[in-house]
């Protein structure tokens, strides 16, 4: 199944790639088209390239061709950082079109609007979420932690509005963003957005059915939380990062140990790499089923 959709995400973007480099084929040499990005993100009206060092002098036109072949996207900003801070935040820099890092962006069905220089956010989980709202039974009591924008919860509950949904976000940018969108979405009665730290705040909320955790680096660390606040027969779908030789080996023997210190009798229902990250690196996500 990842390999299916691997190949559809790299067949997406390399036909994105594609189209670039024809269109810059009478503009840079050959060594300078094999330095050209391998991919990029189109988040709404915002496209986000990478632009190598080689290629900076050749930015401003790199971002005018990208205009012209993807009529949808107004603004062109290239990755002026790598991901950093508690938030893990990725600035950018807008170098084409409107000077704005701020779109509106839709994906099954819902609306969202977000600052791409104020929070994190990927497209390139959309087939998770949708993996997950499509598992959601009615009547859940579900924990969305570290929900961001609101992309997994408003996903669900579009899905499946017969349940409850609290969505936990420390960013106060995203959780701005993230009251916006559930009123857009006109959710305020399936989605409680939360404000604080996951660890201060999830002992004042109810116990949840199912639990997310989308974290994008750390997740592993609020296991122990996750396991005091879930239900009997609860699902648990933790995310992390791994090494591409061995993706599961790390993170498996991590929620493991945790269930032993825990006293939860729980079984891994699913493991799978969900996405490439780097040449070295893939996301995973673990779906643990809590027992007892």
């Amino acid at each position: 199944m990842f390999k299916k959709i691997h190949n559809l995400i790299k067949l997406f973007f390399n036909n994105k790639l594609m189209n670039l480099k024809q269109a810059l084929k009478e503009k840079l040499t050959s060594e300078e088209l094999s330095k050209l990005v391998k991919s990029f993100d189109v988040i709404g009206s915002i496209a986000i390239i990478e632009i190598p060092k080689e290629l900076e002098s050749k930015e401003k036109l790199i971002a005018e061709k990208i205009l012209k072949l993807h009529k949808n996207v107004k603004t062109v900003c290239k990755r002026a950082g790598h991901h950093s801070g508690v938030f893990r935040i990725r600035p950018v820099k807008v170098i084409a079109g409107e000077n704005t890092t701020k779109t509106k962006y839709k994906e099954s069905g819902v609306a969202m609007e977000l600052d791409v220089n104020k929070v994190y956010f990927t497209p390139r989980l959309s087939h998770e979420r949708e993996r997950i709202a499509k598992q959601v039974k009615p009547n859940e009591v579900i924990g969305a932690w570290f929900a961001g924008v609101g992309p997994f919860p408003l996903v669900i509950a579009k899905k499946q509005p017969k349940i409850k949904i609290y969505a936990i976000e420390l960013n106060e940018n995203a959780f701005n963003s993230l009251k916006d969108n559930i009123r857009i979405n006109k959710m305020q009665n399936l989605i409680k957005p939360v404000c604080g730290d996951v660890n201060q705040v999830v002992d004042e909320l109810p116990k949840f059915d199912r639990i997310l955790m989308p974290l994008p680096k750390g997740a592993e660390t609020f296991l122990n939380k996750a396991f005091e606040r879930i239900n009997e027969k609860g699902v648990i779908h933790l995310y992390g990062f791994a090494k591409r030789a061995f993706p599961y080996d790390d993170l498996e023997k991590r929620i493991l140990e945790m269930a032993k210190l825990k006293n939860k009798k729980i079984e891994i229902i699913s493991k799978k790499i969900v996405r490439p990250f780097s040449p070295s690196v893939v996301q995973v996500v673990f779906d643990i089923l809590v027992k007892n």
